[in-house]
């Protein structure tokens, strides 16, 4: 490979990485009112159809629900969403989820995640820091059909447990490990 081909490929490749990450950073909801909405049904519809979820949120001290995550990549990725911290069956702030990644990928999808946050220590770290990045701080367990069968409420031992719903479009897997959780205005 020639310098001239080696200069297209680093190009080509940083056209598609910024095109990723300016694709996800498309959605945003218009108003904290809308936010709010979108939050709630969202979080209505999980609670209908996870029985084990409707558990959870009975116990948690905190809920954070982000209804819809927008994630793109093609070697290069990215994901997005805004969400909205409920305490006590009423807002208690909004928050961005912001992922990068890199490695064999390709497509776009779309999804939401609850993460009930079990005590106040994940509630203070959340509120607290500079921004909550998944995988480093309080523990985070993502909920599968499987792990929640073998899971009651009796047991929960774990900072915070987080449930995806709603996937739409392809891509190989979801994570929601190295995600940066940070405190918006709105």
């Amino acid at each position: 490979m020639n310098n001239t081909q080696r200069i297209f490929h680093k190009f080509l490749l940083m056209t598609v990485a910024i095109f990723s990450l300016a694709t996800v950073n498309c959605y945003a909801a218009e108003t904290s009112a809308e936010l709010d909405q979108e939050a709630n049904l969202a979080l209505q519809n999980l609670m209908k159809t996870n029985p084990i979820a409707a558990d959870f949120s009975k116990i948690a001290k905190g809920m954070l629900v982000f209804p819809k995550i927008i994630k793109a990549g093609l070697i290069f990725g990215g994901s997005y969403g805004e969400g909205v911290l409920m305490k006590n069956g009423s807002v208690a702030g909004y928050y961005n989820s912001v992922g990068v990644s890199w490695g064999l990928q390709a497509g776009a999808q779309s999804y939401g995640y609850v993460l009930f946050l079990m005590n106040d220590q994940a509630i203070t770290y959340l509120e607290k820091s500079k921004g909550w990045e998944v995988g480093v701080g309080p523990s985070v367990v993502v909920m599968n059909d499987g792990a929640a069968k073998n899971l009651s409420t009796t047991t929960l031992k774990d900072d915070a447990y987080a449930f995806i719903f709603d996937q739409q479009g392809f891509m190989a897997a979801i994570s929601i490990e190295g995600t940066k959780i940070s405190h918006i205005k709105r």
